[in-house]
């Protein structure tokens, strides 16, 4: 059996090798959260909240890449671990915006540093400039298949 067309070269399929460092990237991060009792979307909840306080549930699941049912399942948890607070009413709409307690600050920064110290180990042979080309070429790749 035989196949039709060209078929992809995984050694060099850019595709592939995304998905590959994607999985072993997933895997360090894991490994490095859950001693400090996080997950890599605990994580993502508490930098993007860091970064740009008062976000929704909503643009909190799009900015961890998850629904808006899990986020709210994960908001409702560090809400009650007293990591982040949420307005009890929204100034305007039906979203609340969450923001970061001081314990949520401390608990990220440990985080922070853990996630950094995986990406530097991931980026170990690059020059700075090769990481900044890095960077602004995943977000290039991004942006075409918007």
């Amino acid at each position: 059996m035989s196949q039709e067309g060209p078929s992809i070269d995984l050694a060099t399929s850019v595709g592939y090798l995304l998905k590959e460092t994607s999985s072993a990237l997933r895997a360090a991060m894991e490994a490095e959260l859950r001693p400090l009792g996080m997950t890599i979307t605990h994580y993502s909840c508490l930098e993007l909240l860091a970064q740009r306080p008062g976000l929704s549930n909503s643009e909190l699941a799009r900015g961890a890449f998850v629904t808006r049912q899990s986020m709210n399942v994960l908001l409702q948890s560090l809400e009650s671990e007293g990591l982040v607070r949420r307005a009890e009413r929204a100034s305007t709409g039906r979203a609340l915006p969450t923001e970061l307690t001081d314990a949520g600050r401390r608990q990220l920064a440990q985080a922070s540093a853990a996630v950094r110290s995986v990406e530097d180990r991931m980026t170990a042979g690059l020059t700075a400039a090769d990481r900044a080309r890095f960077a602004e070429m995943l977000r290039g790749c991004a942006v075409a298949l918007r």
